[in-house]
């Protein structure tokens, strides 16, 4: 049986020695306390040198502080601060329940300040205001310098955990120096009734210094620290009970100073591991215990009352031990010292580990480090984080058309929240499916309206988790991509999700009337995700539809991953969606602060653009590779605009140094390290190149966050509206006056096609005359599978060998809802090839008076117009065959 319940309710309380971020991330802290086994915490230097220097669980948050330009000190108490804020906030329900008595966290000062009586008032002042919560105690050290700096902090109202006593008479100074600041506080006019303190008086090491003096076998062994603790609660019993403390009781409502046992992990092996637990406990007492003690305390400790037993023999005690000629005054001396040295060298471990990766950090920015810093000083001096959180479209426009379209398009800020209202609904709608037998899901639909589904799916297949069902997506019009969806999902084995914001773009409503037919209308086997009021909501309802999901109408499509656009499908993969929507609120939580991941991104996003690295070249290991193209969609669709914009250049082959130009900025998304050598080289080579370690697929929810703060501070600086899209719809305009054409004339009106006979020769020439800084974009008019990936993949490696030149490479119409923005509206340093074919076993769409192939060819001739009238250089290739690409390498 738990023996806790029964040790709390005979007045000990325990606290967790012990802080890690992933404790709090987890959930593992939280739940503790939910369960009653903890009521309060504890840290020291020892323990934030285990957490950060002995774990990765920091990096995350210690390089956007690197990169601000800060040093490690102020990095350390930056890190730690939040810690203890968040550990305060998951314990303050405790507080407020208790009236103060428990729920608190410590912090202690720095153990460079242990002889340091101003240097320590001074922090203890500082913390308590940087912290800013009731529940925090500050630790200060019972060193003799840290006495007065006790009793000065006790009357400013800090409550204070006065640590590192060893000593009877120190202890005696601990307690007056409490007494004395409320004493203070009051002929100061200020209340005491809530200012708390705790005094830990160290127990295990005592044994650990007393033992060894004494001969093996010696019966005194073992003894001293439970009998030094238990004259210390005497004494504690009659300070409290005195005439002074009773008037500041009776008159001021003051509090007790709870003796709190510290280091009451068994250093002996051969004393039972719950040993300074079961003997110390009693009423108004604190015992702080490392895991591996509360544990041990849980499964087979002892809760009864036991402090007050054996007093006599603890004095008869140190009087033995006095004969045997051991001095505890001279062996507290002796570990007062060593404490305060002990916890010395562990700050100065821990600083110098958090040197060396503040160093890696920044050396990873390579010769963006100094402008990187002083823009995340800009964004600090400008409160951007404060701004974006308060919806301030002036950050992205001065207009007021462009500022009233921003207003509309902030939602995403908050989707996490509107995730979880709506959980339900996904959560039943995907159980319906699945006890229905549906096994395989079709999403239809352009850019961030599908392109979410992909990814979860891809992911999830690529960590060899078996999903629920079976999800793919059409984002293509092309015959032969239509045809294998159909065969791969056929209405009786399948729903078909349509998937749009506005509700109406071509390719989705060309494979939706070739769906619905091939259902025989169906209206059972479709459902919708779009905006409230939209033509595709009158269609769902007017055809009979399963479902509609009506999205958050204030998020666009590009930042659609986290509301139903990418969550419907999550639930029917069978994910655990509120663990997607944990990992983005860690990077949301920490996105109050300029200095957090995703500002720091963005200033680096920006400030590498600015000099001239406008090119985002994203490599992946191939476990999380999915998210590439996600990320590709948000950079472009977002910056390229107004001839400014950063270029994502997604999987492109990873090459040796010597291919790249000084137009590049890498990013890594490292998952199991197989692109590390490669990596490598480009740092040394003087690249800047980012490290994002994904650990695991819910790794997602926070990369969706990331980047999404990232490319709204990214344009913010670059002076971009990131929530438009102004040169979208002139190839859209285009497409429809093509298909016009053709429905009036039979006819499609190409223009400037060069054979595939001539090609190669053509492409020679177009890549020769190539300059530094430009780009290559191939706009591949095929279907996409395996085969032309590969193929693409090698036409932009032999493009780039000969250019050194970013290559990058779409499927049309797919990249016209992600990148299509950026290649008119960007920077005018691109260089184009477009490919189309002869569809071979063409389709005729239903009720739309042409083919698939008639409708792909109109959209290839739409966005080549487009491109040409925005002033672009491109290369229009027609190949008779998917095969004829090879021909081209």
């Amino acid at each position: 049986m738990n023996p806790i319940p029964k040790l709390t309710s005979l007045g000990q309380s325990l606290w967790y020695d012990n802080i890690q971020r992933k404790l709090l991330e987890n959930g593992e802290l939280k739940a503790m306390i939910e369960r009653g086994d903890i009521r309060g915490v504890t840290s020291n230097p020892t323990i934030f040198q285990n957490a950060i220097a002995k774990t990765t669980d920091y990096d995350a948050a210690l390089t956007p502080l690197a990169w601000a330009g800060w040093d490690a000190e102020k990095i350390f108490w930056q890190v730690a601060i939040e810690d203890i804020q968040e550990a305060c906030d998951l314990f303050r329900p405790l507080y407020d329940e208790t009236r103060g008595g428990d729920g608190y966290v410590s912090l202690e000062v720095s153990p460079y300040l242990a002889n340091d009586t101003e240097g320590t008032q001074k922090q203890a002042k500082e913390l308590w205001e940087r912290v800013n919560r009731p529940n925090l105690m500050v630790k200060i050290p019972a060193t003799k310098a840290g006495i007065p700096a006790i009793r000065t902090s006790i009357a400013a109202g800090i409550n204070i955990n006065v640590t590192l006593i060893f000593s009877l008479d120190r202890y005696a100074a601990v307690m007056d120096a409490y007494l004395a600041g409320l004493e203070d506080r009051i002929a100061a006019n200020e209340p005491i009734e809530m200012v708390a303190s705790v005094a830990s008086f160290f127990v295990s090491r005592v044994d650990t210094k007393v033992d060894p003096r004494l001969p093996e076998g010696s019966p005194l062994r073992g003894r001293a620290a439970i009998a030094n603790a238990k004259m210390a609660y005497d004494a504690f019993e009659s300070i409290f009970t005195s005439p002074r403390f009773a008037t500041l009781k009776a008159r001021f409502r003051a509090r007790v100073q709870r003796p709190l046992w510290a280091s009451t992990g068994t250093k002996n092996p051969a004393y039972p591991d719950t040993l300074y637990v079961d003997t110390l406990i009693g009423p108004d007492t604190v015992n702080t215990v490392p895991p591996a003690t509360l544990d041990a305390f849980r499964d087979h400790g002892t809760a009864s009352l036991t402090i007050t037993r054996g007093l006599e023999e603890s004095q008869m005690f140190f009087a033995e031990l006095k004969a045997a000629g051991i001095s505890m005054s001279t062996v507290t001396q002796e570990l007062e010292e060593e404490g305060v040295k002990s916890f010395a060298d562990a700050f100065t471990t821990l600083l110098q580990a958090i040197e060396d990766r503040r160093k890696s950090a920044v050396s990873s920015l390579g010769p963006l480090a100094d402008s990187v810093a002083k823009r995340l000083t800009t964004l600090e001096e400008h409160s951007v984080a404060a701004r974006i959180w308060a919806h301030d479209p002036t950050l992205w426009a001065s207009d007021p058309e462009g500022q009233a379209e921003i207003k509309i398009r902030l939602g995403w800020l908050h989707s996490i929240e509107d995730a979880r209202t709506r959980l339900d609904g996904y959560l039943s709608f995907a159980k319906q499916i699945h006890e229905e037998g549906i096994d395989r899901v079709l999403v239809i639909g352009m850019g961030g309206s599908s392109l979410t589904a992909e990814v979860l799916s891809s992911l999830l297949a690529a960590a060899n988790v078996e999903a629920k069902l079976s999800l793919a997506i059409l984002d293509s019009t092309d015959s032969e991509q239509v045809a294998l969806a159909a065969k791969n999902y056929p209405p009786e084995k399948s729903l078909y999700i349509l998937a749009s914001k506005s509700g109406g773009t071509a390719e989705l409503l060309a494979a939706f009337d070739y769906f619905w037919e091939l259902s025989k209308g169906d209206g059972s086997r479709f459902m919708v995700t779009t905006d409230a009021g939209t033509s595709l909501e009158k269609l769902a309802k007017d055809r009979g539809f399963r479902k509609v999901f009506n999205a958050d109408p204030n998020v666009g499509g590009r930042f659609s991953a986290l509301t139903d656009f990418g969550l419907v499908p999550a639930a029917l993969l069978g994910m655990d969606i509120e663990k997607l929507l944990a990992s983005a609120e860690k990077i949301k939580h920490a996105s109050r602060k300029n200095t957090s991941a995703g500002f720091a991104l963005g200033a680096l996003l920006a400030e590498s653009a600015l000099a001239g690295r406008d090119k985002l070249t994203v490599l992946s290991d191939a476990p999380v590779s999915a998210l590439t193209g996600w990320i590709e969609q948000v950079i472009a669709e977002s910056s390229g605009k107004h001839g400014k914009g950063i270029l994502p250049v997604p999987m492109e082959p990873l090459g040796s140094p010597d291919v790249y130009g000084d137009d590049r900025l890498f990013v890594y998304l490292r998952n199991n390290g197989e692109l590390s050598d490669g990596i490598a080289a480009l740092k040394n080579a003087g690249f800047p190149v980012i490290e994002l370690p994904i650990a695991n697929l819910y790794d997602a929810g926070a990369e969706f966050f990331r980047w999404e703060i990232a490319v709204s501070v990214a344009c913010h600086i670059l002076g971009i509206n990131t929530f438009d899209q102004p040169d979208v719809q002139d190839s859209k305009l285009r497409t429809i006056a093509k298909i016009k054409d053709y429905q009036a004339t039979g006819k499609l009106a190409e223009a400037d096609l060069v054979d595939i006979a001539d090609a190669k020769s053509a492409l020679e020439k177009f890549v020769s005359d190539a300059k530094a800084g430009e780009f290559f974009t191939i706009n591949a008019y095929l279907p996409r599978n395996k085969d032309t990936e590969n193929t693409l993949q090698a036409l932009r490696v032999a493009i780039r060998e000969k250019t050194k030149c970013a290559v990058s490479a779409g499927f049309g119409p797919r990249f016209q809802h992600s990148t299509g923005q950026f290649h008119k509206g960007g920077p005018n340093k691109g260089r184009f090839i477009q490919v189309v074919y002869d569809a071979q076993n063409d389709m005729d769409i239903p009720n739309q008076g042409m083919t698939f192939g008639t409708l792909i060819r109109a959209q290839a001739l739409g966005d080549y117009e487009a491109l040409i009238a925005a002033g672009r250089k491109v290369l229009r290739v027609k190949l008779n065959s998917v095969e004829d690409l090879k021909k081209l390498l």
